[in-house]
């Protein structure tokens, strides 16, 4: 329920960085998307090299089987045995396999667990990369008998290298996310630190006009012209009020104790205390079906997060209208808190950061209360606070979300 949302500000500290965010994440897809284009040109020119050297090795097998001469030799010596990294296999007219290379086959194995490996072997070359005839001829080169066929896949460097932009783009990511994971994290204990910090400070700077206070209204209490006249009373009201104030901003960073309240009367006090400091135009209504309704609450930290969204309502009414709070008894043992207002309501594109430290539309905002609340809910009380709805120029409705006692 922040005042004028149409003004949205934050302070500098607590800055959202999204801009930063989209560069880091434009940077890094560039760098994967480099990785990979590179890679495959790489993959290209050795699959083309590759096939290049499969073809030589089809060659040489061609002209070793039909020729004869001092040649062979060093065919088969250079040519045929040089290749010890790319897996073939040889097949003559009918598909039976004549011969392989680079192809791990244990001789441990029987005779069928080979053929089945070759087999296998050969239907994955099928699918890869077309074959590469071998022609024979007979005797004298006066015609063709035969067509023998090469097949072949990829080389194991060349396999690895086609798999290594993505395994290195994962790597990446999974580098990222963990970064991104440790920079929330410092950020939030960063955030966790100023808070203690501030609410320790303030505690300890409010005690000691308070300690003086209270002796004034001692000697206030003593005087005859001030009795029956409500004056001391009302101060030795705020008095207190500022004891608990203290005690609240004391409990920021240390685990409060959780105990056994009613609801109803907590938020009661809470109205008790505002009404009668708000404008006689704005009006504070509180419905409930059951007045006995009890969940396990730090009460002054509790009712400290009722007056921020009390006020805020109040600065989203511009000090005229009516806050309804709502205590439903829900289910899976919940306690159901609804504070509504008959505001400015909240633009849909501003709902996901009002609970963003440093968030606020108050031109002397410091944009803390909301993500204090949230705080206080959801790590002190183990609750859920949120948006249950906002409609501009219809009002707004947060939700606070407790376990029964």
């Amino acid at each position: 329920m922040p005042g004028n949302p149409s003004s949205p500000a934050s302070t500098e500290f607590y800055k959202d960085n999204t801009n930063l965010k989209w560069i880091i994440l434009g940077v890094s897809l560039i760098i994967s998307v480099g990785t990979i284009l590179f890679t495959n040109i790489l993959v290209n020119q050795l699959k083309e090299r590759e096939r290049h050297q499969v073809e030589l090795f089809a060659k040489a097998l061609e002209y070793t089987i039909n020729d004869s001469g001092n040649e062979i030799l060093f065919i088969t010596e250079e040519i045929i045995f040089k290749n010890n990294s790319i897996p073939t296999i040889l097949v003559d007219e009918k598909g039976e396999i004549i011969s392989y290379h680079n192809i791990e086959i244990s001789p441990e194995w029987s005779k069928e667990k080979k053929d089945e490996v070759l087999k296998e072997a050969l239907a994955d070359m099928k699918k890869v990369y077309p074959a590469i005839d071998i022609v024979l001829k007979d005797a004298g080169n006066q015609g063709t008998f035969a067509v023998q066929k090469v097949y072949y896949k990829n080389s194991m460097l060349l396999a690895e290298l086609i798999l290594f932009p993505y395994v290195e783009t994962s790597i990446l990511a999974i580098f990222g996310f963990i970064s991104y994971l440790a920079f929330n994290y410092s950020k939030t204990s960063e955030q966790n630190r100023v808070w203690v910090g501030l609410a320790k400070e303030t505690a300890h700077q409010i005690g000691t006009p308070l300690s003086s206070l209270m002796a004034w209204v001692e000697v206030l209490r003593d005087d005859p012209e001030l009795k029956n006249k409500g004056f001391v009373e009302e101060l030795d009201k705020d008095i207190r009020k500022l004891r608990i104030v203290t005690e609240r901003f004391s409990s920021i960073g240390s685990t409060p104790i959780l105990k056994e309240e009613n609801v109803f009367q907590l938020v009661n006090n809470v109205v008790s205390y505002l009404q009668p400091r708000l404008s006689s135009k704005v009006k504070i209504e509180v419905y409930t079906l059951s007045e006995s309704i009890k969940a396990n609450v730090h009460a002054p930290l509790f009712e400290w997060v009722l007056e921020n969204l009390c006020k805020n309502a109040v600065d989203a009414m511009e000090n005229t209208g009516t806050i309804a709070i709502k205590i439903l008894r829900g289910s899976d043992s919940k306690v159901l808190i609804d504070i509504s207002d008959t505001g400015k309501g909240i633009p849909k594109k501003l709902v996901q950061s009002v609970f963003k430290p440093g968030f606020t539309t108050k031109k002397r905002g410091w944009g803390l209360g909301l993500a204090l609340a949230k705080r206080i809910i959801e790590m002190y009380h183990e609750g859920k606070i949120f948006v249950k709805s906002s409609d501009e120029s219809q009002g707004t409705t947060f939700r606070i979300e407790l376990k029964s006692a």
